[in-house]
């Protein structure tokens, strides 16, 4: 310590480039250092002790206001984020249980197609139900048949029932809609096919 029992002065000396024998002493950075307090000795003219010492003192922390604006500001901007990642899962599942659901009718169509003429064809469908893994009432099958009018001008209805017997008739019209469900996403469609002679 020197006399005085006072803090011992820094020297911060900063060396000319031209000439390093001449030194300059900045009395506004020994004044700086004085206050705080701050010890050792750098050639820089500011010592990294100086700098961490300002640092310490200016850290003051964040308030719980600024917490709660960085909370609500980072909210505003995820949830619509995160709404639209979750709707697009959806929309993805969807799409995907409707191609199960188109790709078994497809099966259970051609299938009805390339069969013999029968007055039951809903082995068919539940078989195109069974190949996506799922159970055979995922698929049913409702059957009608072309009924002409009394006379040729006269037009003709669907009626229920693949045959007026118990076998198909010559000249026989038949319409077998086939539904099927997905039980994984509950998505439901159906198509007609139309077997005929004619």
């Amino acid at each position: 310590m020197p006399p005085g029992g006072g803090r011992g002065r820094l020297k911060f000396v900063k060396r000319s480039s031209d000439d390093p024998s001449v030194t300059h002493i900045t009395e506004r950075t020994l004044r700086r250092h004085d206050q705080l307090g701050v010890e050792g000795d750098d050639e820089t003219g500011s010592g990294a002790a100086a700098r961490s010492s300002i640092a310490r003192q200016c850290d003051t922390g964040t308030t719980l206001t600024e917490l709660l604006v960085t909370v609500v500001i980072m909210g505003i901007v995820i949830v619509p984020v995160m709404n639209a990642v979750i709707g697009a899962v959806r929309a993805s599942s969807s799409n995907r249980g409707l191609a199960q659901v188109e790709t078994a009718l497809n099966n259970a169509a051609d299938k009805i197609n390339r069969a013999p003429k029968s007055c039951d064809y809903s082995s068919y469908a539940k078989n195109a139900a069974l190949l996506q893994g799922w159970s055979a009432d995922d698929a049913w099958v409702s059957h009608r048949r072309f009924q002409p009018g009394p006379t040729p001008s006269a037009s003709g209805t669907w009626v229920d029932g693949a045959c007026q017997g118990s076998q198909p008739d010559d000249l026989l019209v038949q319409m077998v809609e086939v539904t099927v469900r997905n039980p994984e996403t509950g998505a439901q469609r159906t198509i007609q096919v139309v077997k005929s002679d004619v």
